[in-house]
């Protein structure tokens, strides 16, 4: 059975979720969300570079390094958890302790994110009181919940479902994601912010899961840039819990390369949902740069076009100043040859546009994604607090 994105989006076998309002948002807006997982699973997580990171990530990342298995993911929008007078970590662990205590688990079978609101105190004592009613709402039909918790300025929520025939056992791979700004993920092993959860009844090895998980991310969130802010919470965790009995699925085996494809195309999805929702945007615009040398100098040349302002603002205005692109293209760092560049750009009416540069230095090609830049995205940001 090949990958199969068409399929209503809903949580793999053995997952549970919810979400709700507990007043971190105003107007009673959804701001807390869970992800339970009736079995342990083997989980993976990668982070933002940042050098200064939300004390969330700070306890996920201790978790990770320390725990085997995992059941739970709680994440909350409206506020960082980044960048307090308090520890952010402590109460992040406070949050943690007070989830394993309801659910009869332990505290490092727990992973937290957050997204929102930097420098402002943390309501732990909001999301305490919050958390039984979490965990009774908990529902094999709460995907939708959860994906309406974690947004912030995004206008859709972002779901992204595949399902794959191994071993004679159906499995499924789900992620929902939300982003619209402050999007230039480098999202590392041991990254309005980029979160994403990505769910599987896989039976899988932890090590496969992790080589599975970074080669989709090096092809999908890391290609995509709106604005070149990089977060300090930028979040993608993955849990598989075994659900779908499977034989387990080991690197090197043409099961893991049918898994791999599938997940790939789940992150790809959600990433470019990422960028057509981003804050302001008209364009959904993809630069292809071919002949490099190397896929790193392709894509060192892609992102420098696409985190130019001058270049994302003829994108909204239609100006057909590829001088720009040009300019950009100079200023990579790569050393190119000008008259040997070569720019194709397709129609500036479309709302779908396409960039393809040739370097002439080679045989390799990079892609990334992103937006124009417009009026609307300085208005979200200059009144964002």
């Amino acid at each position: 059975m090949k990958p199969n994105l068409t399929i209503k989006p809903t949580l793999p076998l053995g997952f549970k979720a919810n979400g709700l309002a507990c007043g971190i948002k105003k107007r009673g807006r959804c701001d807390l969300g869970l992800i339970f997982s009736e079995k342990p699973s083997v989980a993976c997580g990668l982070f933002t570079a940042n050098k200064i990171t939300s004390g969330s990530i700070k306890f996920s990342q201790a978790n990770l390094n320390k725990a085997r298995k995992f059941r739970a993911i709680i994440v909350n929008s409206g506020n960082a958890n980044c960048f307090t007078n308090e520890d952010s970590f402590d109460k992040a662990d406070e949050i943690a302790d007070e989830l394993a205590r309801i659910l009869k688990i332990k505290k490092q079978e727990v992973l937290l994110a957050s997204t929102g609101i930097i420098a402002r105190p943390f309501p732990v004592q909001r999301i305490k009181k919050a958390i039984p009613a979490l965990v009774e709402g908990l529902s094999g039909s709460g995907l939708t919940r959860i994906a309406r918790a974690i947004i912030t300025t995004d206008t859709f929520i972002k779901l992204s479902s595949v399902r794959l025939n191994i071993g004679k056992r159906i499995i499924t791979i789900c992620g929902l994601a939300k982003g619209a700004g402050m999007i230039a993920p480098n999202l590392i092993s041991p990254c309005a912010t980029m979160l994403c959860f990505i769910l599987s009844d896989a039976n899988i090895t932890q090590k496969a899961l992790r080589v599975a998980l970074q080669n989709a991310v090096d092809n999908s969130f890391n290609c995509i840039t709106i604005d070149g802010c990089m977060s300090t919470n930028d979040t993608l965790l993955m849990l598989s819990n075994s659900a779908a009995f499977n034989p387990k699925i080991k690197e090197g085996t043409p099961e893991f390369n049918e898994f791999c494809s599938g997940l790939s195309r789940v992150c790809l999805s959600l990433a470019k949902m990422i960028v057509r929702d981003a804050e302001g945007a008209t364009k959904f615009i993809q630069i292809k740069v071919t002949q490099a040398r190397s896929y790193k100098e392709a894509k060192q040349v892609a992102l420098s076009i696409a985190n130019s302002n001058l270049f994302k603002a003829a994108m909204f205005g239609r100006s057909a100043n590829f001088g720009r692109i040009i300019a950009a293209v100079g200023a990579s760092g790569v050393d190119v040859v000008e008259k040997d560049l070569k720019v194709k750009v397709s129609s500036l009416k479309k709302k779908d546009i396409y960039v393809i540069i040739g370097l002439n230095r080679g045989n390799c090609a990079a892609v990334v994604y992103t937006s124009d830049l417009t009026p609307e995205y300085v208005k979200i940001n200059a009144s964002y607090s």
